[in-house]
């Protein structure tokens, strides 16, 4: 009994200092909002300007908002906007001295309101110019919120915390640390959260900063003669800019000739700055590889220097795929050997597409146009296993093969026509006789009609392994039959021609660095399109990625600008590389996309913009912690740039203007 009775007591004991606890909780939060109450009777007698910055529809928070006097610019007003996006400038010209407007002491100042339940604002001073940190700790010492204000001149300031973590969790109740970092010293204070109500009911003072001036003496004067020149209708200049907390981060904005006549409400509505949201654990299709042709056709063999400088990756453009010609004649067969066996070594894959069927096989008796008639089928089949084997026989494995290049464009030179009954037959019934993974239909413009049929049927789809096309005349979209059954999208062939006739070079205007430009988006589409592959038209001419010299005999065999900006995807992107799901905001002349393979991540981004232009990435579901950037533009060939690191989940990035960076994590 006695022990139960001390148990009780005990107990009791808690409770009384529980509930004396909280009422001296409620006698501080008080105290603290009658000092705001009455500081802010007497900052009512000053001018006070204040206002909301937005990103239609949302607000921003923690930007930077300065007012820069236009007669004398060391004239210079700051504030920070708060988690609503309102921010707010005090001019407190009675408690103004002169010589003393800017500190001559570097202090951290009691947060208010203290205790908070919403947002608490800690205020700060400083003697010199300084880096600053401000960070928030829990009572056991770890890090939950860090402030990165970066450069600050002399004066006062501030940041506002809304008890939220690096991550954007709300903090537990409790007692937190605040520390502040400048001028090579450190001060701290203690403060407490969660006490009352979310909803702050007296609204933060506004954070302010003494006028910018080199002349201490002359600070509290000028600041005198700033604020008489605001009640009489001074001008201003606002600027409003990042800090290294603003969210969602804006593209810096200026407001000039803006007049300030005492108390004044200013709302701006600002850009939001380019933001990329790349989610790691998001994985879209695999990539195969980047590449391009090899045909025979109408053009020579490639060189072996000329293999060596396409498919090596190291210092090269990269590529992992080479597109073959079959030829019609079985007695040309072998002549694709000796540049696909050395592609092959260097970890290419090798396809290869037929432009016409053996003459004797088709309804015209002719290399160019007809068609391939149905008695034929198991004939033309043959025909292209026969090329296969050859291959084969040869060190060279195919990793495909195609049933007919460009089956719906009636051309003049080597070709023939295919219908989607035409394709279902062939592939229902003659297909696996060829003994090779098939690709079809390869069409002029992606047209998805030539292979529904076949992708609707069961047999003729188990015999199908990927689907080809090229993209003339088309906009890259996603294929959701053939995703529904399995089938990965291939980009075949594409070739960016102006038909620009000035100078000496018909296709000028190819060969330049706009071209370039026009190709990487190309890229930047089909990848964004579900495509697993991106091959070019010829690997070796003056419009390709390596020069034939055409032109000038000097630039043979040198990589052109094309071939630089593919080499931004192919170097990097690697097959067996997934894409990953990436989102960008505000989309204007920026595009993005990332891939992910283990723990390596690449983000590919094309400005196709005149002018520079920053861009934010967010990196969610997942970790990267440094990226380093290489970048190809009209005067830079995919040079290794600036590194990046990433600070909680983001880092942001300079993009040249009209150019190609990737961002590399290894």
């Amino acid at each position: 009994m006695i022990n139960i009775l001390r148990d009780f007591k005990d107990m009791r004991s808690i409770e009384i200092f529980r509930h004396r606890a909280d009422w001296i909780l409620r006698i501080l939060f008080f105290s603290a909002a009658l000092s705001m109450l009455l500081s802010a009777r007497t900052l009512a007698q000053s001018p006070v300007i204040k206002g909301y910055i937005s990103v239609r529809p949302a607000a921003v928070r923690y930007a930077s908002v300065t007012f820069v006097n236009t007669t004398d610019t060391t004239k210079q007003l700051s504030a920070l906007t708060d988690t609503s996006g309102n921010y707010q400038l005090i001019l407190t010209i009675t408690s103004v001295k002169p010589g003393k407007s800017v500190p001559t002491t570097f202090a951290l100042e009691q947060n208010y309101p203290n205790p908070f339940s919403s947002s608490t604002a800690i205020p700060y001073q400083l003697s010199k110019q300084s880096d600053v940190r401000v960070t928030i700790y829990d009572v056991l010492g770890r890090e939950i919120k860090t402030f990165n204000a970066g450069l600050q001149t002399a004066g006062t300031y501030g940041v506002v915390w809304d008890g939220r973590n690096n991550v954007g969790g709300i903090v537990a109740p409790g007692a937190y640390f605040y520390r502040l970092q400048a001028e090579g010293k450190t001060l701290v204070k203690k403060m407490l959260f969660g006490f009352g109500s979310r909803t702050n009911s007296i609204p933060l003072p506004g954070l302010f900063s003494a006028p910018v001036s080199t002349s201490e003496t002359s600070v509290g004067q000028s600041r005198v003669k700033g604020v008489d020149a605001i009640l009489s209708g001074g001008t201003f200049t606002v600027r409003i800019a990042n800090t290294d907390s603003t969210s969602p981060a804006i593209i810096p904005a200026q407001f000039n000739n803006v007049v300030i006549k005492g108390d004044t409400t200013l709302n701006y509505f600002v850009t939001p700055q380019p933001f990329a949201v790349v989610y790691l654990d998001s994985a879209e299709q695999i990539i195969r590889g980047f590449g391009g042709a090899n045909t025979l056709i109408f053009r020579p063999d490639m060189t072996p220097a000329q293999v060596q400088t396409a498919f090596d990756s190291t210092g090269n453009l990269g590529f992992s795929i080479m597109r073959l010609s079959i030829p019609p004649d079985s007695t040309q067969f072998a002549a694709n050997v000796p540049s696909a066996k050395l592609a092959q070594s260097l970890g290419a894959k090798i396809i290869a597409t037929p432009w016409t069927p053996p003459a004797w096989m088709k309804s015209n008796n002719s290399p160019n146009g007809g068609t391939l008639l149905p008695a034929n089928y198991a004939a033309y089949a043959a025909h292209l296993k026969a090329f296969a084997d050859t291959m084969t026989a040869h060190g060279v494995s195919l990793y495909g093969i195609s049933v007919q290049n460009e089956p719906d464009w009636n051309a003049t030179y080597q070709s023939c026509l295919w219908n989607a009954t035409q394709f279902f037959n062939f592939m229902r019934y003659n297909a696996p006789s060829v003994g090779v993974p098939i690709l079809m239909p390869e069409s002029l413009g992606f047209n998805h009609q030539l292979s529904d049929s076949t992708l609707n049927d069961s047999l003729a789809a188990a015999h199908t392994a990927f689907i080809g096309g090229h993209i003339y005349g088309a906009t890259p979209s996603p294929y959701p039959l053939a995703a529904s059954k399995g089938k990965e999208q291939w980009m075949t062939e594409y070739l960016i021609n102006s038909g620009s006739t000035s100078g000496t070079n018909p296709n000028s205007t190819d060969t330049g660095w706009a071209g370039a430009m026009q190709t990487a988006k190309s890229i930047n589409d089909c990848m964004s399109a579900n495509m697993s592959a991106y091959i070019w038209w010829y690997i070796v001419r003056y419009y390709g990625p390596v020069d034939d010299g055409t032109f000038n005999a000097a630039n043979a065999g040198n990589i052109t600008h094309k071939g630089y900006a593919m080499s931004q995807f192919a170097k990097f992107v690697r097959p067996g590389y997934h894409r990953i799901y990436s989102t960008l905001s505000p989309a204007t002349n920026e595009y993005v996309t990332a891939y992910k393979q283990g723990s390596n991540v690449v983000i590919v981004a094309v400005n196709m913009s005149s002018s520079s232009q920053k861009l934010s990435f967010s990196l969610l579901n997942g970790t990267a912690t440094q990226f380093t950037s290489f970048v190809t533009s009209g005067t830079k060939n995919c040079l290794e740039g600036d590194a990046f690191t990433v600070i909680n989940g983001r880092f942001t990035a300079t993009l040249d203007a009209s150019s190609v960076t990737t961002f590399v994590s290894f």
